[in-house]
């Protein structure tokens, strides 16, 4: 879990306007570091099964959160993945996603 003044670090680097707390920039950066957080715990403790369904779940908000921004505002999304160094991920086509 994120401490205070590092949550308060990644918001003023990743927000859009003064007052911004909330937009999806900012969600998906603190998504970011919990995840690399978690990651980091699991390596040591790879028996923590509770912990590893919440950086699944964790992911599965950040997704969503990145294919929002990518609909919504294109330019931001790719300043952001740069920004994060988080890798592109094309979606499955029609007939892919019928294959599964």
């Amino acid at each position: 879990m994120l401490d205070k003044k590092k949550k308060e670090r990644i918001i003023k680097k990743y927000r859009v306007h003064d007052a911004d707390s909330g937009s999806a920039e900012v969600q998906i950066a603190i998504l970011t570091e919990e995840i690399k957080e978690l990651t980091a715990h699991l390596k040591v403790h790879k028996k923590d099964h509770s912990s590893r369904r919440g950086l699944l779940r964790k992911i599965g908000q950040r997704r969503k959160l990145i294919n929002f921004l990518k609909k919504d505002n294109p330019t931001s999304y790719e300043n952001l993945m740069q920004n994060l160094k988080i890798k592109k991920t094309n979606p499955l086509t029609e007939k892919e996603e019928s294959k599964k």
